[in-house]
């Protein structure tokens, strides 16, 4: 039992979406994820915790871990699977090993939201510049970008954004502080995203 670590993000998504799973998959140094694939996503404090409950979940259930990444504050761990049992498995092995609950994470705050309509050519042009793994942005699209805290949430919104509407991924960031994502489509289906990330987000119970 590991009394010190702090739950900041425990999610299970049951259902990868296309997109989604497709920028993931760009950036695991694991196993390699694809839609349709549920998946577990745990980020914690301290960030050195992840190599114990890397082990300890590896050793008693089937799930593949996609990464297990170390920053300068936080660490996160990813588990994906055919099955949802096997990342529910996952999950409650590493709960269990700290002695937590899934009511011990912490609950996820919308740090900023934003919508741009009909975005300008060269503003295109500087957001496309910094995304190397998602869609493209195209002149004329709305853009919905979301800020939430702590940063894993955004894996869940992402998701659940693309599985309720008809959305571009332009690109997202679940590591550091702040979890960033960035979709684009037409005023409607981004609105449509937005009341799906913003509703998956607020269904979080936690500290």
């Amino acid at each position: 039992m590991d009394n010190n670590i702090k739950l900041r993000t425990y999610i299970i998504i049951d259902n990868m979406q296309p997109q989604y799973a497709a920028v993931t998959g760009t950036v695991v140094k694991g196993d390699v994820c694809m839609a349709g694939m549920a998946q577990l996503y745990i980020e914690l404090e301290p960030g050195s915790g992840v190599y114990k409950l890397m082990d300890i979940a590896l050793k008693q259930t089937n799930a593949k871990p996609g990464f297990q990444i170390v920053e300068r504050e936080y660490g996160e761990i990813e588990f994906h699977s055919k099955s949802i049992d096997d990342v529910t498995q996952a999950g409650q092995a590493i709960l269990e090993s700290c002695g937590l609950t899934i009511n011990d994470r912490m609950k996820p705050k919308v740090v900023s939201e934003q919508i741009i309509s009909n975005v300008d050519p060269y503003q295109a042009q500087l957001i496309n510049r910094d995304n190397r793994f998602g869609s493209i942005l195209i002149p004329g699209e709305s853009l919905f970008i979301l800020e939430v805290e702590p940063a894993a949430y955004i894996s869940i919104a992402v998701n659940e954004a693309e599985k309720n509407s008809k959305i571009k991924l332009i690109t997202f960031d679940p590591v550091g502080r702040f979890g960033r994502m960035y979709i684009s489509g037409t005023v409607s289906e981004v609105n449509s995203a937005r009341e799906a990330a913003i509703s998956a987000l607020e269904s979080i119970k936690g500290q």
